[in-house]
């Protein structure tokens, strides 16, 4: 029995969405940002058109807008169960003898549903196939309960009270089943329930991969890379070869991809451990490929394992998803951060009011910064340095004094109001309340871009960034002007990810007040 809704492959037929050739994902207008989230990456430089690959969905979306497709089965699940139940307690308040009539019924229809592995949602099924399935479902469980029940009542005494809640029951679910199949469809087209992954290592083992995956349609694989490119072909099964491990690592597509699976044979220890080095700076979740003729089927653990499309994969790097916990954290980041927004609001007008009358210019500050899986977002703040120097690239960092500096972005600075716009990259999911602070992509330590001092660097990206965190906390705010300051930057980053959960969360809340009011040393 599953509940699980399947990943399935783009549906034949789905539309395509053309890209501009000129268009990037870092555009730093923020007029790009709603559109942001739907837009393709760019073309690839040569036969842009050839080299999408038989499993790229016509959108991509992020990964932080992916969606958990067993969560949703449960959700489906559960406001089934609620319409059964519903209606059996509606038809024993009208005049039913027994609530067991009722509860019967609706128990064996909901596990009738199950059986008929209802919540899979098939892309090769049609809305009329699946409709069907759950006419005979819903027709079974009612059955099976009639059975059950005539052995302690009358059957026309059963029929009789049933009669008004299996139509009822049958017309809700039939409904809701209609609904549940075109909201995953459109989940599907818009790339938002399958994950995305790409390949490391063009051997055998990857082509059957592609095979199955192409077969189950469990994961879309958006294209492989080599090692060893020279000796790597054009594509296998259509899925193009993009490059050696070295472009994997700043390729644009990286941001839409879940997973990067290394299927590099296990037998090559010292090539594998070479390939594992070298992807280690990615935040992506990184696996090992264990279908091997050198590696015994029951050598396999399955406790360190996570099949796809029924091959073992074993985790090298990356955070474990923990479904639960990321609910809980975003129900947090909506819960308080609207309760945030609503006290902010009359300061956040004072800002806006003193930064029109103080200097020419607009009010808001918007800068591209990297989010979660090296993600390009658009970070919103009040405007604290004069309009005809701004830097959104972050090339020279805020130092003690600085010229730049208007008089009232001194006083915002200095008590961080000038982050309160980020309440709205939180509530609208490119931020947390709680995370590693967004840098601004290219931002430079010196004269050395801040992300090559430290290898682990884009590890700080495992997360979505917050508008404060385990380093703000202890110190670590504002510019980073040394390789020192980096470091320990990265290094509190990734003891939060390491610890996060949702006392700590709220530990991290309850502190940063206090926190920025005792320090008058940090430059911010």
């Amino acid at each position: 029995m599953s509940n699980l809704v399947r990943l399935p492959r783009r549906e034949e037929g789905a539309p395509t969405t053309p890209t501009p050739e000129a268009w990037s994902p870092s555009q730093d207008d923020p007029n790009f940002a709603a559109a942001y989230d739907e837009a393709l990456p760019p073309a690839e430089a040569v036969q842009a058109r050839d080299r999408r690959g038989p499993m790229r969905p016509g959108r991509l979306s992020p990964t932080r807008r992916r969606l958990d497709g067993q969560a949703y089965a449960w959700a489906f699940q559960g406001i089934d169960g609620l319409w059964l139940g519903v209606c059996a307690l509606a038809a024993f308040v009208a005049g039913g003898d027994q609530a067991g009539v009722y509860a019967a019924p609706a128990l064996a229809v909901m596990v009738t549903l199950s059986l008929f592995d209802l919540y899979a949602f098939r892309s090769r099924q049609g809305l009329s196939y699946h409709l069907a399935r759950t006419s005979v479902a819903v027709a079974s469980g009612v059955g099976a309960a009639v059975l059950m029940l005539a052995a302690f009542l009358p059957v026309a005494e059963v029929l009789t009270q049933l009669a008004v809640w299996t139509v009822a029951a049958f017309l809700g679910l039939y409904a809701l089943h209609a609904l549940w199949w075109l909201r995953v469809r459109r989940w599907r087209a818009e790339g938002r329930l399958t994950p995305n992954v790409v390949i490391v290592g063009a051997t055998k083992a990857a082509e059957r991969l592609i095979g199955q995956a192409m077969k189950s349609g469990e994961v879309n694989i958006l294209g492989v890379f080599d090692d060893r490119l020279a000796r790597a072909p054009d594509s296998l099964r259509g899925v193009p070869v993009l490059g050696d491990t070295q472009a994997l690592l700043s390729h644009r597509i990286m941001p839409y991809v879940d997973r990067v699976i290394v299927a590099v044979p296990t037998g090559a220890q010292a090539r594998v451990r070479q390939v594992i080095a070298n992807l280690r700076p990615l935040p992506n979740e990184i696996s090992l490929l264990l279908e091997d003729e050198l590696v015994p089927a029951d050598a396999i653990s399955p406790q360190h394992t996570a099949p796809i499309s029924d091959l073992p994969l074993a985790r090298v790097s990356g955070i474990p998803r923990h479904l639960g916990r990321a609910i809980v954290k975003r129900s947090l980041d909506l819960l308080i951060g609207s309760l945030a927004l609503l006290i902010a609001l009359p300061i956040m007008f004072l800002v806006a009011l003193a930064i029109r009358l103080d200097s020419p210019g607009p009010i808001l500050f918007t800068q591209r910064r990297q989010g979660f899986n090296n993600e390009e977002i658009v970070v919103w703040k009040f405007r604290s340095m004069r309009h005809d120097v701004a830097d959104a690239n972050a090339r020279r960092q805020v130092q003690a004094d600085d010229d730049r500096v208007t008089r009232v972005g001194r006083l915002i600075r200095s008590t961080s109001l000038d982050e309160l716009p980020q309440i709205f990259n939180v509530l609208s999911g490119e931020m947390s309340l709680v995370g590693p602070r967004p840098h601004a992509i290219g931002m430079m330590t010196g004269d050395v871009e801040s992300a090559r001092l430290v290898a682990e660097y884009a590890h700080r990206h495992r997360m979505k960034p917050g508008m404060t965190g385990w380093a703000a906390i202890h110190g670590s705010r504002g510019p980073v002007d040394t390789p020192e300051d980096v470091r320990r930057r990265v290094e509190l980053d990734i003891e939060y990810i390491e610890r996060q959960s949702v006392w700590l969360d709220l530990y991290i809340i309850a502190m940063t007040i206090p926190c920025l009011l005792g320090d008058r040393q940090a430059v911010r």
